[in-house]
């Protein structure tokens, strides 16, 4: 897919400033910016390490603001907006190009006959950053100058010189380095040159470090240590946050690059980077060009897997047929994450979205499938299912381990049964019994905890359909809070619950037949289940009840959550025959049409029907207006996945299901280059919102896809 942009967006502040970039590390880090340079967000920065993997997130290196001198002229490089209006510099207009090579943001700098590239990557497993530039072409040597702009906070906060203590201040100093011993350092040897941050006495180090050709480069950091105040930040402003920030100056670096050059910076907070390791590797001028090497065999390597896992191979006359497929198979290892166990150093988990999340139950159990299965990574499927076993408690997976590592938050009714699926799907890819053995008896408790009723008054109820909710508590997938304002509180029996309950049945009878275990209980559960499932039709409108026996009645709000009753459980898992819906084949097809007809959008479905008064078709505000329209109308990306799931199941046409992703492909161009939204306004031209990049859009687009090849 060409994810390439010109002059036509990167000279165009508003578009440019719009459209955002992403490389992560895998342990929780991440690097984010805009195509502009712009900073619009807190969560803007080249380094935003995680110091307790994967979380402790925390701003280390903001950006490198870059001025160019050729031929005697300057070329500013770098942009930024500050809080009285005033943009300055205005390096955006030296941008002659922007494109992703792979998950590799590039830019392509030019001043009248030079060319400068610029790219960015981190190292997988550490808190590391490149950022690489290339002098490609010009006729004359160049200097390239770099402002080093540092912080040191939560990656949610936002730095304020006045509310500093007294005496405050990071300091920066450059660290010495043994000087070349032989003339064939100063020539081929190429020069490091290092610049250590340190915030306070306890912070982690932050080291800064040049790697040169060669000694005839002449790099130089030189300690500022100044505070640049009220830089401008357009989303935070739009979102009703904090809308300005403060960064300080540490250091600025120099070199002069002849055509052919190259100069990489790197950032962490790793001790190899320090002065006595660089020594170790001292003469290694091809870090930056191996490290990225590796990456783009990383990328291919990838790629590779998804079409042999797949049997999706491309032919020689069509090496490529499914570039923006390839673009979604690579956007998925943003999201898998280490998060090691005492007993399991090598344990998985899944980030829910950036830049803002961590990781939580129901969004990984949602995403697994997507993200590891369809991708042909079956181990580490295998590894995330294990670690969250270890912190199943009463029958409940954690829906949020918090970002400072306290116990999880139990407080969600659908993680658990999402996990159902997961393993079911996980089983279907590899037919791995000796998983299946190993969390059956688990499996098995998480039903009897379910019958007889755990926290938050979460309970199978005498018609086998499952009860949940109590006062003051947020239990499924729509759960935005205020204060304590429950926005869509569903307290009662939610219809995508009982379809989740219903599959969840329907799998440990499946899963008890594969391992010849007796099932008897398991088979009349769901058999009672389906048998009442009916009670959540509402006959006069055609379609499901959202929530049935509510302390308010039935809820005849037309929501999105129905079309899991037709698409779960998959079809084929029961030991006696196909069980697909515990709805009527007429009204599988109905709840089709009219969630197609009144919920459905370029780029998923609304969460709450436009004629309801209290739809919202623009999210945006404080946190009030935000998390108050968040479920009452916003469009959901993910849920386009199991909509086209059943839709191939009523309609058993997989061209026409396929159709309705097209749409995803051009989002790709938009918001974070190469990803998927969390949501989007309800309103055209539905305008991405939320966490720029979301696991559980980019699983199911892509889970949903092959679905559609598969069938």
């Amino acid at each position: 897919m060409n994810l390439k942009f010109g002059r036509e967006v990167c000279n165009n502040p508003k578009i440019a400033e719009s459209r955002e970039w992403l490389i992560t590390n895998g342990i929780g880090g991440f690097a984010s910016g805009t195509i502009s340079g712009v900073l619009t967000r807190h969560y803007h920065g080249l380094l935003v390490g995680a110091l307790k993997p994967p979380v402790a997130r925390t701003l280390l290196l903001t950006k490198l603001d870059e001025t160019v001198n050729y031929n005697g002229q300057f070329y500013d490089l770098s942009t930024n907006r500050w809080a009285d209006g005033t943009v300055a510099p205005e390096g955006y207009l030296n941008i002659e190009s922007f494109h992703l090579e792979g998950t590799t943001p590039v830019w392509h700098f030019a001043f009248a006959d030079g060319l400068l590239e610029k790219r960015i990557w981190m190292q997988q497993g550490e808190n590391t950053t490149y950022i690489r530039y290339s002098y490609k072409r010009g006729s004359q040597p160049l200097n390239l100058s770099l402002k080093a702009l540092v912080n040191y906070r939560d990656y949610h906060g936002g730095t304020h010189v006045k509310d500093l203590p007294t005496g405050s201040a990071i300091n920066s100093r450059a660290i010495p380095l043994r000087p070349p011993e032989t003339e064939s350092e100063k020539t081929d040897g190429g020069g490091i040159y290092s610049l250590r941050v340190k915030a306070f006495p306890n912070a982690e180090n932050l080291y800064i470090s040049a790697i040169t050709k060669n000694w005839s480069n002449n790099f130089n950091w030189s300690i500022d240590n100044t505070w640049y105040q009220n830089f401008a930040l357009a989303v935070e402003e739009y979102r009703g946050l904090d809308a300005t920030e403060d960064h300080l100056l540490a250091s600025t670096g120099s070199v002069i690059l002849q055509p052919g050059d190259s100069l990489t910076i790197i950032a962490s907070t790793s001790d190899r980077w320090s002065a006595g390791e660089y020594r170790k590797t001292w003469g290694n001028n091809q870090i930056g060009e191996k490290s990225q090497q590796k990456k783009t065999e990383r990328d291919r390597q990838l790629i590779d897997l998804f079409y042999d896992s797949n049997s999706l191979n491309p032919t020689p006359d069509n090496p490529n047929p499914n570039h923006w497929i390839e673009q979604l198979v690579l956007a998925t290892e943003q999201f898998i994450v280490d998060r090691p166990l005492t007993d399991n150093p090598e344990g998985k988990t899944i980030i829910a979205g950036y830049p803002w999340f961590t990781d939580w139950g129901r969004d990984t159990m949602i995403s697994l499938p997507g993200l590891t299965i369809s991708t042909g990574r079956y181990d580490i499927a295998k590894t995330i299912l294990r670690t969250f076993a270890k912190y199943i408690d009463k029958g409940m997976l954690p829906n949020v381990f918090p970002d400072a590592g306290e116990t999880p938050h139990y407080n969600t009714v659908d993680a658990t049964l999402w996990y159902f699926e997961a393993i079911r799907a996980y089983y279907a890819a590899t037919k791995d019994r000796e998983l299946l053995v190993e969390l059956f008896p688990l499996l098995a408790e998480i039903i009897d905890w379910h019958i007889k009723g755990t926290r938050y008054n979460i309970k199978m109820d005498d018609d086998g359909l499952l009860y949940a909710g109590e006062s003051g508590v947020q239990l499924t997938w729509m759960d935005a809070k205020v204060g304590d304002w429950v926005v869509t509180p569903r307290i009662g029996k939610p219809v995508e619950v009982n379809a989740l309950w219903y599959n969840a049945l329907v799998c440990i009878d499946y899963f008890s037949d594969i391992l010849s275990k007796s099932a008897s209980k398991y088979q009349e559960m769901v058999d009672n289940t389906r048998s009442h499932f009916s009670k959540f039709w509402y006959e006069e409108g055609g379609y499901c009840y959202d929530v049935i026996d509510s302390p308010d009645g039935n809820d005849t709000s037309f929501r999105p959550n129905q079309i899991f009753a037709v698409s779960l459980p998959d079809r084929g898992i029961s030991r006696n025959a196909p069980i697909e819906s515990p709805l009527q084949p007429e009204q599988q097809r109905m709840v089709v049409d009219k969630v197609g007809q009144k919920l459905l959008t370029s780029y998923g479905l609304l969460s709450l029907a436009t004629d309801n008064p209290d739809y919202v078709g623009i999210y945006g505000g404080n946190q009030l207006q935000r998390d108050g329209s968040y479920h009452q109308g916003t469009t959901w990306g993910w849920l386009i996945g199991h909509f086209i799931q059943a839709h191939l199941r009523v309609y058993k046409n997989p061209e026409l299901a396929r159709s309705f992703l097209l749409p995803m492909a051009n989002h790709l161009r938009d918001g974070c280059i190469g990803s998927i939204s969390e949501i989007f306004d309800g309103d055209a031209p539905f305008t991405p919102r939320g966490c720029f990049a979301q696991a559980w859009s980019v699983a199911e687009v892509l889970r949903s896809w092959l679905i559609t090849i598969n069938n």
